[in-house]
């Protein structure tokens, strides 16, 4: 029996993703007998986070990071940071702060929502976000022609939750902030890439300790060391409600050196060959038709496609998902696609066995059908 059981909730089988809806990851044993090891004692707090910082930033190959609660949290004070330029009396009127240059400047279909609106996060910073271009189609232009005396930065959103076409690169994106001198923050939040967009150029990284690096409820920002110092000063502002504890701070530490050392080809393959294993299983049963397909983003994860035909079972995709989410254990699935009858599973958070309880389930539900 899991703790949640204990307090007489349901165990949940994760086939969603890493996702902060149903606690993001599992800690590996290490972090969290380290975790442990870190609530035992006492740290100054802002030795803890400088120091924490620095060892981050080897890892990721930045000039320095800092600590944050998350990936949103990050944004927030990434903002505020550029916004405020190290001024403690402007730090302590953020978010109400009356200043000319606090425009943020994303992409029209980057102001997307991942369980609370993005532009909330800029907004919480003392950012003005300014949307610009269309929500399938933005160009260079869209962004020059908004840039002006007001734009204190430009925020590229690297998600599953964009729209994944017609959005100006990255790449490109940099080259506008360089070009005309303003800082360019990434969301990289559930990245798997911890080197990539510094090496590329970008000004602050926003990561989440919780997804992909698998650590505790936790995150950082990362990138140019004066930009980093000034989001640390933020802790004397909206960071205090944003403060991550010592030993989160030290899990996450633990967690990205454990990362650092994983063998990333060997997990894929592995997941994989679970999810073909599922695939095979899954396409002998009436009106379902799986396949393996790769994240929608470009991330190397690589999920169970389950198309649900309407036509044949009766019943549509979010059928199937509330009959596997009421059952017990409660099995949660992918469902962004579910609209167009599709369900994904996700390999990376499932434990071993839990393939095989889905495939029944998913067999109960189709027989109870017939």
């Amino acid at each position: 029996m899991e703790v949640y059981e204990e307090i007489g909730l349901k165990r949940i089988i994760n086939g969603s993703g890493k996702m902060t809806a149903l606690g993001a990851s599992v800690l590996d044993d290490e972090v969290a007998e380290y975790m442990g090891k870190a609530s035992k004692g006492y740290a100054d707090m802002d030795s803890l986070i400088d120091r924490a910082g620095k060892i981050i930033a080897e890892y990721v190959e930045a000039e320095d990071a800092c600590v944050t609660t998350g990936a949103a949290a990050s944004i927030a004070m990434s903002v505020a940071g550029i916004i405020t330029n190290g001024d403690i009396s402007k730090i302590e009127k953020i978010p109400f702060i009356d200043e000319d240059k606090k425009e943020i400047i994303i992409q029209k279909g980057h102001s997307v929502n991942f369980g609370a609106p993005i532009v909330q996060m800029i907004g919480l910073g003392g950012g003005e976000p300014i949307e610009v271009g269309q929500a399938n189609s933005v160009k260079a232009h869209h962004i020059e022609e908004a840039i002006s005396e007001k734009t204190a930065a430009l925020i590229y959103i690297k998600s599953h939750h964009c729209v994944q076409k017609g959005m100006v690169p990255l790449k490109d994106m940099i080259g506008i902030a360089k070009k005309h001198g303003i800082p360019i923050i990434v969301d990289a939040a559930a990245e798997e890439d911890l080197k990539k967009y510094i090496h590329l150029g970008a000004d602050l990284v926003a990561y989440s300790g919780g997804k992909a690096i698998c650590g505790p409820t936790s995150g950082f920002v990362a990138g140019k060391k004066e930009l980093i110092n000034n989001c640390k000063l933020q802790y004397k502002g909206i960071g205090r409600a944003m403060k991550v504890g010592k030993e989160n701070i030290m899990g996450l530490l633990k967690a990205i050196d454990l990362y650092s050392k994983k063998d990333s080809k060997l997990i894929i393959e592995e997941q994989k060959k679970t999810m073909k294993g599922l695939e095979k299983e899954v396409n002998k049963l009436k009106g379902l038709k799986a396949a393996i397909a790769q994240d929608e983003a470009g991330r190397e994860i690589y999920r169970l496609k389950i198309s649900v035909d309407e036509g044949v079972l009766g019943v549509d995709a979010n059928y199937i998902i509330d009959k596997l989410e009421s059952g017990n254990p409660s099995i949660y699935t992918r469902n962004h696609y579910s609209n167009i009858g599709i369900i994904y599973i996700d390999p990376r958070p499932l434990k071993v066995g839990d393939d095989e309880i889905i495939l029944e389930r998913l067999k109960e539900i189709i027989s109870e059908l017939a």
